[in-house]
């Protein structure tokens, strides 16, 4: 009925309109398909299943289909963390040389896309929340420019399938400069995998273990981990990337070993499903609680969802955007300081946080409005040594569709 209201207040003939849009980017060959979830006021106003997990096999887009979530994994490593900072464990501005003596005397490039010899000594040790804020002067290979970009993958190896363990990764990582002081600037980087190895050196159990017992367990989160057992990897939904000159989309899924590797990357290793993340979700939105399960003090999510950056940090680009021109950045998670010019980019009121993966996934809990969006796909994006160069001025036309889903809830809102 025309003006009819959907539950919890939507427009339901704008609401209506989102499945038709995302189903037309799958008609167009731009994407395989999407999960996608509205959540408000405490319960689900709509669900959406369109296109295909598996092309070849012929396999739907269903609500248990398992996704690599990529940096949505960022959020747990670091709720993890800040639980041992509420038992004293752990303190935010605590040198990591303290767990992880691998990093003192850290080197720091004069410039961050110049020679590797030419550096200068770190002005102090990186700290926890350093890590948690990507201020830490790590560097991902594919967020960085110059040599510091190809040195990453001639030491660490592919970004997605590491063959080192924690410790030599950790050693690895430490022999290469930091791109920038401890502290001074935002640079998007290898930092939650360094804090996901602090808190199992820590715990004294793998990354893995942590957070299978302090979250994924007492959460319910059955679908959600670093290694999809056998059984479970016919729900997995494949990784396809879209060819830029066109063409049919092609199946780029790396392969998972028989038997579980030691290197558990907390920054962007997880797997999992669109009901476990949405439980999630509605901790982050509950302030640490959910169905009645208390696993943090409402201040410490208050803490990750706050803005830590400074205004001169929030004036850098990042991956060649003014991503900050709307957003501030807390301990592992974004959040909205100004709706008005987030509208450039997507949709959401001021407060809302979230963090997205880099195969599309993303997620945004509202408070203000008691709401939670969640959308899954699972499109490939360049991740190799300089990969930001490439991206600058470009989107994948089946990235539109994120930014279409969060208009059109938005839209139906009012």
């Amino acid at each position: 009925m025309d003006g009819a209201q959907a539950p919890a207040g939507f427009k339901s003939e704008i609401l209506g309109q989102v499945a038709p849009a995302l189903k037309g980017l799958v008609d167009q060959g731009a994407l395989s398909g999407m999960v996608t979830l509205v959540w408000k006021d405490g319960r689900e106003v709509q669900f959406n299943a369109i296109g295909q997990r598996d092309i070849a096999g012929g396999l739907p887009m269903e609500r248990d289909t398992i996704f690599r979530i990529a940096s949505m994994t960022k959020p747990v490593t670091t709720l993890a963390a800040l639980m041992l900072v509420e038992e004293g464990r752990l303190k935010l501005d605590d040198p990591i040389t303290k767990w992880l003596p691998e990093f003192r005397d850290m080197a720091v490039l004069k410039d961050a896309a110049g020679p590797l010899d030419d550096t200068v000594p770190a002005r102090r040790d990186i700290t926890v929340e350093d890590l948690m804020t990507h201020r830490s002067g790590l560097a991902y290979g594919f967020t960085s420019r110059g040599p510091i970009a190809y040195a990453h993958e001639e030491k660490l190896g592919s970004l997605m399938a590491n063959p080192y363990s924690p410790d030599e990764w950790l050693r690895r990582l430490s022999e290469l400069p930091l791109s920038y002081q401890p502290g001074e600037r935002f640079h998007y980087s290898h930092a939650t995998e360094v804090l996901g190895f602090l808190v199992a050196r820590i715990e004294g159990k793998t990354l893995g273990e942590v957070l299978q017992a302090r979250i994924f367990g007492p959460l319910g989160m059955q679908d959600t981990g670093f290694w999809p057992p056998p059984g479970k990897r016919g729900r997995m939904a494949k990784l396809y990337q879209a060819p830029p000159d066109g063409g049919p989309l092609k199946d780029v899924s790396w392969p998972y070993p028989d038997t579980p590797t030691t290197f558990e990357g907390g920054g962007g290793s997880l797997y999992s499903t669109l009901d476990d993340y949405l439980t999630f979700a509605r901790l982050m939105l509950g302030r640490g609680e959910v169905d009645g399960v208390r696993l943090v003090k409402p201040e410490t999510i208050d803490l990750m969802t706050t803005n830590r950056l400074t205004d001169e940090q929030r004036g850098h680009d990042f991956l060649g955007m003014p991503f900050w021109l709307s957003q501030g950045f807390g301990l592992g998670t974004s959040m909205i300081m100004d709706a008005q010019k987030h509208e450039w980019m997507g949709a959401g009121a001021a407060g809302s946080f979230g963090w997205p993966g880099a195969f599309g996934t993303w997620w945004q809990a509202d408070p203000a409005n008691d709401m939670i969006l969640i959308y899954l796909i699972q499109d490939s994006m360049p991740l190799g040594p300089e990969a930001v160069t490439a991206m600058q001025g470009q989107r994948p036309s089946g990235r539109v569709g994120g930014p279409m889903f969060q208009k059109i809830v938005y839209g139906a809102l009012g």
